[in-house]
């Protein structure tokens, strides 16, 4: 599917968002949290990479965790497709990207949405085996977010056992929570993790390896996850490589 371009920031937005919200079931309440716990992540150049999906700006409604990813135009995120849209409430808009945030500071800014590519089949029905979205961000002040906060490779086919570290933003934290784990296999075509703390929020969250490559996001099974203490993505194989080259050609 091609691009779709997003309206700028409207009033309609903050309504959009809380039926979204009310429409995911993604790394939220309920049940025990499986063990490790995740941890406030210190900051860094890497995780600066990583921040909060809002509407219209950083102290907005919260939506979700986004992460620049390499590409050609250097203005490309990576996201769990249900942020971004669902059959519930269509597109939503007015949503913006603030890498870098915590305790109410900015260090770069908020990056406008300015269109997002999702599979057809989670288009038409909600597919939870294509639970990923690539988003592209408009430039501030004529600078793209990769030139400001660099972006990670976009891993794809690299199997399951893989050490990653995850980090989002719960809707309740102004600070970004960290884990390091394996990746499992959930179904031929999804993986898991087992880390407590990823709640409301923490849907788009990238999993990074060692050699910094994006090989998953918060999302899929369940839009994410029932329970804070096991979370899901889509596996990265081929389906993200071919939505990876429709965003970025």
């Amino acid at each position: 599917m091609a691009p779709r371009p997003v309206p700028p920031p409207r009033a309609a937005g903050a309504t959009a968002l809380a039926a979204l919200l009310l429409a995911s079931g993604t790394a939220c309440g309920g049940g025990a949290d499986a063990s490790p716990n995740a941890e406030v992540a210190q900051q860094s150049p890497a995780r600066d990479r990583i921040g909060t999906l809002s509407v219209h700006g950083p102290q907005g409604s919260r939506a979700c965790t986004a992460s620049v990813v390499h590409s050609p135009g250097h203005n490309l995120l990576v996201t769990a497709a249900h942020c971004v849209q669902n059959q519930r409430v269509g597109l939503l808009d007015g949503l913006v990207f603030t890498p870098g945030y915590r305790n109410g500071y900015s260090p770069y800014g908020s990056w406008e949405v300015e269109s997002i590519t999702v599979d057809p089949r989670w288009a038409s029905d909600d597919d939870p085996d294509y639970d990923v979205a690539f988003v592209t961000v408009r430039p501030v002040d004529g600078r793209q977010v990769e030139d400001a906060v660099g972006g990670n490779p976009l891993g794809t086919g690299r199997g399951v056992g893989l050490a990653v570290s995850v980090t989002g933003y719960p809707n309740e934290s102004d600070e970004p929570i960290t884990c390091s784990v394996r990746t499992k296999s959930q179904s031929a075509t999804q993986e898991r993790f087992d880390c407590g703390g990823y709640t409301d929020g923490t849907s788009g969250s990238p999993w990074v390896t060692a050699d910094g490559a994006v090989v998953g996001v918060i999302g899929g099974y369940q839009e994410g996850g029932e329970t804070p203490g096991t979370s899901y993505s889509v596996a990265f194989d081929q389906r993200v490589s071919d939505l990876y080259r429709r965003a970025t050609t």
